[in-house]
């Protein structure tokens, strides 16, 4: 394989790529940029990795570089002659899937332990780091480590009381540990993107003792799909949440937006019975 991989540019030249609005693409060429995500799980020799939305392979040939093996989910056909190209040099440590990303079995195609390493595509990422907060725990996943608008990465680490906090805060931080690890500018993409871009860290904790994730899940999202409104008002879209609430003596004047992460899973963990 060659020590000097060719120039991102050329290679999105050569194949006649440009990135895609509807499917939410920006591509990184700075391959020194590349390989210092790649670096943030810590040493990948030999592990698992999941990327979604891998475009040209820029960060795919990063992690690939690292030692690892990468399960590469790319919607865009466009981009699988450039991925291809990746297999050819790395064989078997490069498996491609042309498909989309939120309707995989995680679990299943990369199995327990894998990290996950993404440039996620704006329009998905959300919706597909929910996908990988939620359910059964512990999760397949070993790592996540994400780019994101640096809006949504400080939604994920958000503290308490602060404009940013909400549903996203609480889902990243009530089993695990989230921390934002590097902003990217965004003369780094291709076509540069309106806003900034963030990485974020994502590894699992323990998961609290007594509460069902389904009804963390439906308490947050009753709680903040109306944040500006006081829980007294807000709780009663789930049966039973605001009764519960005021037993434990939460003051329901408050809005969502002021209860820790730790009050949220006593209001949880009552509710879970």
């Amino acid at each position: 394989m060659s020590a000097s991989p060719e120039p991102l540019r050329d290679i999105i030249a050569r194949h006649g790529l440009s990135a895609s609005k509807a499917l939410g693409q920006n591509f990184i060429l700075d391959r020194q940029l590349l390989a210092r995500v790649a670096a943030i799980p810590g040493s990948l020799e030999g592990e698992r990795v999941y990327e979604v939305g891998p475009g040209p392979g820029g960060l795919t040939r990063a992690l690939l570089d690292a030692g690892a093996s990468v399960i590469a989910v790319e919607r865009d056909r466009r981009c699988l002659p450039a991925l291809n190209e990746l297999q050819q040099l790395f064989g078997d440590r490069l498996q491609i899937i042309k498909g989309d990303a939120l309707t995989i079995e995680e679990a299943q195609t990369a199995g327990a332990g894998a990290h996950v390493v993404a440039n996620l595509p704006y329009n998905i990422g959300t919706a597909l780091l929910l996908k990988w907060l939620g359910g059964a725990w512990p999760p397949w996943w070993r790592s996540l480590t994400l780019m994101f608008q640096k809006e949504v990465a400080e939604r994920l680490v958000a503290e308490p009381g602060s404009s940013a906090y909400g549903r996203l805060s609480i889902a990243a931080q009530w089993r695990s540990r989230a921390r934002l690890v590097m902003t990217v500018n965004r003369s780094a993409f291709v076509p540069p993107p309106k806003v900034t871009s963030a990485v974020v860290h994502i590894i699992p904790a323990e998961q609290p003792q007594g509460v069902d994730p389904s009804v963390m899940e439906r308490l947050t999202q009753a709680a903040f799909g109306q944040r500006r409104k006081m829980l007294r008002s807000s709780l009663r879209q789930m049966p039973g949440a605001l009764d519960a609430a005021e037993d434990l003596g939460l003051d329901t004047q408050r809005r969502a937006e002021t209860l820790s992460v730790d009050e949220w899973l006593t209001l949880a963990r009552a509710l879970s019975g």
